[in-house]
């Protein structure tokens, strides 16, 4: 049996010496390896938090002291000291979750993993702790991978260091470089009497000395304030060439570090220093993405940040390359558009590559801007350089533009600025569970003044509304597509004349016009298929893709006025979605066709597959094509309009003929 058999919870580390922890650290990357190869997930990022973790979990006690992982996704070494060691469905439907789920743990705090979030949660945790009577419990947090380039993170700083009574620990996980220890004579002198000053200065003793020592100059009169000035000066100038501390210095936080990261010893004794300090400590540990494995630690791109299915062995993908990626057709595309137009700018959170801007950031690197995990600031910036005469192109996931949308409304769209934001990962994207799927978009633009909303359905389309999107220089424009494979194309039979694809009449030549199916994006695959299900119900049906989803097309309007019911497959929110949108603009033309919105609930969607997730919601052709049927019978609501001469029958009749 191996060391991590035998850890079933955190208290199991405390009986382990300096030498079987090595081993453990060593099994637990083995084991990561291993495990995470044959599901995928993030890798890199946890195989460099092994001995922060371990340290984390020795010296603080959870989960009577809270700990909270910035971002999510570096919490897997968490899991396996909590009792969690079964991998073998991680990120996959009823499997564990590649995030803190509160669902499995008691150990689990924040489930969201958008990033730079977490010091907030520690700012309110600590102040309930010291309200409540209970503020010897610390709040742990375990903070990197970027999350503090997001200004949310400082706001929280600001707070957190106003009140020293609070005992909050963050532990800085800065594996922006390699850690590679000072060489020489000096630098070893002085690494070795750091942890006897960092022992220091987080003393009481220490700090009430200060205090008085301050108190006693400054009323000393011009001279003692002098004094103290110079002094303080003199101090300030030595630490911060000791160390990078003065920011958090200046915030009023004690500072302890750096220290190695992947040194078991010195992790827990600066933990061990910071938890004596009984307040707020920053603790700033140095640690490699992907330490200990070869294949990850050579990749640099993101030092495997995040993987599919790949060989162990080599770090290689097993999958054989398959389709081409909506990310990729939108790489190419923007780098050739950026080749035609110099006006083009990129912008991106810290997230070139996932998104696609690589190609164009290599083509013309003064030209693509990586503001990191700051989607609020990429908005507000983008209208300042739309209105200094550039067009800016903002990449992010779907989700995160959650967190910029003021900055949309109030400075893109009030500005009426042109800039173009592109929604990666739009709908349902799996694996990485709630607080990942890119559902809320739809609904949510629909509330912005003034701005076009595109959702191509394949690669050509991808590339003809980004082109339109970039030329709309009076109004913001959006581009969202799905994660993973571009479908087959998808070829119009009749393109209308404000741009509404017609993707098929069924039958063709058929008088009558029963459905109407409106397919938004990627979901005219199953749009298509519904259409045939129901011309083998003897139903008729349209199939159209409006291309541009906001503003809404007259010609929408006219079809479904022309129809008996009218269908939108969406795979944002129902609440507020495009269907909706279109019922709002239908009642304001005088359309009085039924209209029912299939999409997505209101609802937290756990991880899975996409077409797991599709399927547990109910968007399935099958599902749907049921659902249509019984409407155009009347026997569901809503219910098709009754075709002439019919009368309209009464709610759960069938119609009379």
């Amino acid at each position: 049996m191996g060391l991590l058999e035998t850890i079933h919870g955190p208290q199991d580390l405390s009986k382990l010496s300096e030498g079987q922890l090595t081993a453990l650290a060593q099994e637990i990357r083995t084991f990561l390896v291993s495990n995470v190869s044959r599901t995928g997930g993030h890798l890199g990022p946890n195989l460099g938090v092994v001995e922060l973790t371990l340290g984390i979990h020795r010296i603080f006690d959870s989960p009577r002291d809270s700990i909270i992982f910035d971002t999510g996704h570096q919490s897997y070494v968490h899991k396996l000291v909590t009792g969690r060691q079964d991998f073998s469905t991680l990120r996959q439907q009823g499997g564990l979750s590649g995030y803190p789920s509160r669902a499995e743990s008691v150990h689990d705090v924040v489930e969201s993993s958008h990033a730079s979030s977490s010091l907030s949660w520690a700012d309110g945790i600590s102040r309930a702790r010291v309200l409540g009577g209970e503020g010897e419990r610390y709040t742990v947090v375990l903070v990197g991978d970027g999350a503090l380039t997001g200004g949310m993170a400082w706001e929280a700083l600001n707070n957190i260091a106003a009140d020293k009574r609070r005992r909050v620990v963050i532990v800085v996980n800065d594996n922006g470089r390699s850690y590679a220890p000072t060489i020489g004579g000096v630098a070893d002198y002085l690494a070795s009497l750091r942890p006897t000053l960092d022992s220091v200065r987080t003393h009481r003793v220490y700090e009430r000395t200060l205090d008085w020592v301050k108190l006693r100059m400054q009323n000393g009169g011009p001279a003692g304030e002098f004094s103290y000035k110079s002094l303080h000066a003199m101090k300030k100038g030595i630490k911060d060439w000791w160390a990078p501390q003065g920011l958090f210095e200046d915030l009023g936080m004690k500072y302890v570090g750096p220290v190695d990261g992947h040194d078991q010893a010195a992790v827990e004794q600066a933990l061990q220093l910071a938890k004596k300090y009984e307040g707020p400590v920053i603790v700033h540990a140095i640690t490699e993405k992907g330490h200990g494995y070869a294949p990850a630690r050579a990749h640099e791109a993101d030092q495997f940040h995040a993987v599919g299915i790949i060989d162990p062995e080599t770090g290689e993908p097993v999958d054989a390359a398959g389709h081409q990626s909506w990310t990729s057709v939108f790489a190419d595309e923007i780098a050739d558009i950026a080749d035609e137009r110099p006006d083009i700018v990129g912008i991106t959170g810290a997230m070139l590559i996932p998104v696609g801007l690589h190609r164009f950031a290599a083509r013309h690197p003064d030209r693509v801007f990586d503001v990191g995990i700051a989607e609020q600031h990429a908005l507000t910036s983008a209208a300042g350089m739309a209105f200094g005469g550039l067009h800016p192109v903002i990449a992010l996931y779907a989700t995160f533009l959650n967190r910029a949308f003021d900055q949309l409304l109030m400075d893109v769209a009030l500005h009426r600025a042109g800039v173009t934001v592109v929604l990666d990962r739009s709908g349902v994207t799996g694996p990485d569970g709630a607080s990942h799927h890119g559902m809320w978009d739809l609904a949510m633009l629909q509330a912005v003044p003034g701005l076009h909303l595109a959702a191509p359905r394949d690669a050509s389309r991808l590339r003809e509304e980004l082109r339109e999107a970039v030329a709309i220089s009076d109004a913001p424009s959006v581009v969202r597509y799905s994660k993973g494979s571009v479908g087959a194309e998808v070829e119009a039979v009749e393109r209308l004349d404000d741009g509404v694809d017609v993707l098929s009449r069924r039958p063709a030549g058929s008088r009558q016009n029963d459905v109407l199916i409106v397919s938004v994006g990627a979901m005219s695959e199953l749009a298509l298929d519904v259409s045939n299900r129901l011309g083998a119900q003897g139903i008729s049906s349209t199939v159209i893709d409006p291309r541009w989803l906001l503003p809404v097309c007259r010609s929408v309007i006219d079809l479904a006025a022309d129809h008996r019911i009218v269908i939108v497959i969406e795979d944002g929110v129902r609440a507020g979605g495009v269907g909706s949108r279109i019922r709002q603009e239908m009642r304001s033309a005088g359309v009085d066709t039924a209209l029912n919105e299939v999409g997505l609930p209101v609802e937290f969607l756990d991880h899975g597959s996409r077409k797991q997730v599709l399927e547990r919601v109910g968007l399935t052709a099958q599902q749907i094509t049921h659902d249509v049927v019984a409407q155009v019978l009347g026997t569901k609501v809503p219910v098709a309009r009754p075709l002439p001469g019919d009368r309209e029958p009464a709610t759960g009749q069938l119609p009379q003929q």
